[in-house]
C-alpha cells in the first residue's frame, strides 16, 4: 500500500466503504463487491485498497481476534506481527519486572505496541516506514501511545525498556543475512546490552548468534512454535537463562534448565512428542525428567515412558503396536484393523507423509496415528492413538 492509497482509505468514505466490504467477503461475493462499489462511482485506486484491506483484516483474525475488526495492515507488517495471546505474554514480562514505559523501536502495525497499551505501560512506537508508521498510529490511536516515524536506532526516545522485532522481510522476500535486517542483529543485541529489552527473532534463529548473558526463551502458541525472544537486563531471569514457554487457552505452561538429551531406552507404552519451544531450546533432557520418561533414540526428539504425564509440554500418544517401517507391511496391518483415517508423523526418518497417506490406499472407520522415526537403531513405524486432554 503506497500513502496515496492509504490517504484514501482512511478518509470517511474510505472507512465507511472497509465496514461494508468486511461484511461481503467470501467466495464470489468479494466479485459482487467490487462490481458495486464501483457501479456507484467510488475511485477505482479506493475500491481496491478497500478490499486489499478486507482480505487482510480476515486473515488477521486468527492472530488478533475480534481485535481485527478495528485494526489496518499491511501484508508484510501481518506476516511478522506478534499475535495477540503471545503480545500479552510480553506485556506482563514488562509490568512483572515493574517498567512502566518502554519504546517499541521498529513498531511494525504496533501489534506489541497495542499489548503494552493496554496493560498500561507508556508506549512510544517507532517505526521508518512512512506509511506502516500511519497505520500503527490508527491501530493505537484509541490508547496511551505515542507513534514517530524515525530510525528505530537513530530516534532518542525516553523509556525503561526496549521492545525490537527487527523486519526480516524486504520486497516480498526473506533475509537470511542478520546484517541485513532492519535494525541490523549486532546493532540491536549492543542496544540491548545498555538497557533492558526485549528482542523477539524468528525461532529457527542460529543459538550462535544469541548473547549467552541473557535470557532466552522460545514460545510455542498451540501448535506451532512462533518465536525465539532475548530478555536482558532487568527483563531476564538470572535464575531461567535458557526456557520454553506453550501458551494455550487458558494455559501457560514453561519449562526451564541446561541443554542435554536424555538416554535412550526401550520404547513404553506411551510415545511424547516435545512441544516446539522444548525442542528449540534444546530442553529435551529437562523435559524427560519431568515426565519419568527417556528417548526413543540418539538425536530423536521423542520421549517414551509407562505412563501417561498429561502436560501442555508435550503431545501424547498411547502406543498399540510397533512395525517395520516397510509400507507394504503397514498397509497390510492398517487395512485388516480398518483404519481409514490416519495421521502421520515423522522424525529421522524419510517418509513424505502425504506422500505415503495417498499410496496406503486407507478404508475403514477407525483412526490412528503412524509415527514414523527410529526406535534404538532402527526404524519403526509406531502405531498410536492420540490421547486429548
Amino acid at each position: 500500500m503506497d500513502a496515496d492509497a492509504l490517504r484514501l482509505l482512511l478518509s470517511k468514505e474510505g472507512l465507511a466503504l472497509l465496514d461494508r466490504a468486511d461484511a461481503g467477503l467470501g467466495g464470489d461475493e468479494v466479485v459482487r463487491t467490487v462490481a458495486a462499489l464501483r457501479a456507484e462511482g467510488h475511485d477505482p485506486r479506493l475500491v481496491a485498497a478497500v478490499l486489499t484491506q478486507a482480505r487482510l483484516r480476515r486473515r488477521a483474525r486468527a492472530k488478533f481476534g475480534e481485535f481485527a475488526a478495528g485494526m489496518l495492515f499491511t501484508e508484510a507488517g501481518l506476516e511478522q506481527a506478534t499475535r495477540l495471546r503471545v503480545a500479552a505474554h510480553h506485556a506482563g514480562r514488562m509490568r512483572e519486572a515493574g517498567i512502566v514505559s518502554v519504546a517499541d523501536l521498529g513498531c511494525g502495525i504496533g501489534a506489541d505496541a497495542l499489548a503494552f497499551a493496554t496493560l498500561g505501560l507508556e508506549v512510544t512506537a517507532v517505526e521508518r516506514d512512512e506509511v506502516t508508521a500511519a497505520i500503527a498510529a490508527y491501530n493505537l490511536a484509541a490508547w496511551h501511545a505515542r507513534v514517530v516515524h524515525g530510525d528505530a536506532l537513530e530516534t532518542p526516545v525516553d523509556a525503561e525498556a526496549l521492545w525490537f522485532d527487527p523486519a526480516r522481510r524486504e520486497g516480498g522476500r526473506r533475509l537470511s543475512d542478520p546484517g541485513d535486517w532492519s535494525p541490523p542483529l549486532d546493532a540491536v543485541f549492543a542496544r540491548a546490552a545498555a538497557q533492558p529489552a526485549g528482542v523477539k527473532l524468528a525461532p529457527g534463529i542460529d543459538r550462535a548468534l544469541l548473547p549467552t548473558d541473557a535470557e532466552q526463551q522460545w514460545v510455542t502458541d498451540g501448535l506451532e512454535t512462533v518465536e525465539a525472544v532475548v530478555w536482558t537486563g532487568a527483563l531476564a531471569r538470572p535464575a531461567a537463562p535458557r526456557s520454553a514457554l506453550v501458551l494455550g487457552d487458558g494455559v501457560a505452561a514453561e519449562l526451564t534448565g541446561e541443554p542435554a538429551h536424555p538416554e535412550p531406552g526401550e520404547l513404553g507404552e506411551w510415545l511424547y512428542e516435545p512441544a516446539g519451544a522444548v525442542i528449540r531450546a534444546e530442553l529435551i533432557g529437562a523435559l524427560a525428567e519431568r515426565l519419568g520418561a527417556r528417548s526413543v533414540s540418539e538425536q530423536i526428539a521423542y520421549l517414551t515412558g509407562d505412563a501417561l504425564v498429561a502436560t501442555p509440554l508435550a503431545q501424547a500418544f498411547r502406543v498399540r503396536e510397533t512395525l517395520p517401517l516397510d509400507e507394504r507391511r503397514i498397509a497390510q496391518r492398517l487395512r485388516e484393523l480398518g483404519i481409514g483415517e490416519l495421521e502421520i508423523k515423522k522424525r529421522g526418518a524419510d517418509v513424505d507423509p502425504a506422500a505415503l497417506r495417498r499410496r496406503l490406499k486407507l478404508k475403514g472407520d477407525e483412526r490412528a496415528t503412524l509415527i514414523a522415526t527410529r526406535v534404538g537403531s532402527r526404524h519403526r513405524a509406531i502405531l498410536a492413538d492420540r490421547a486429548h486432554p
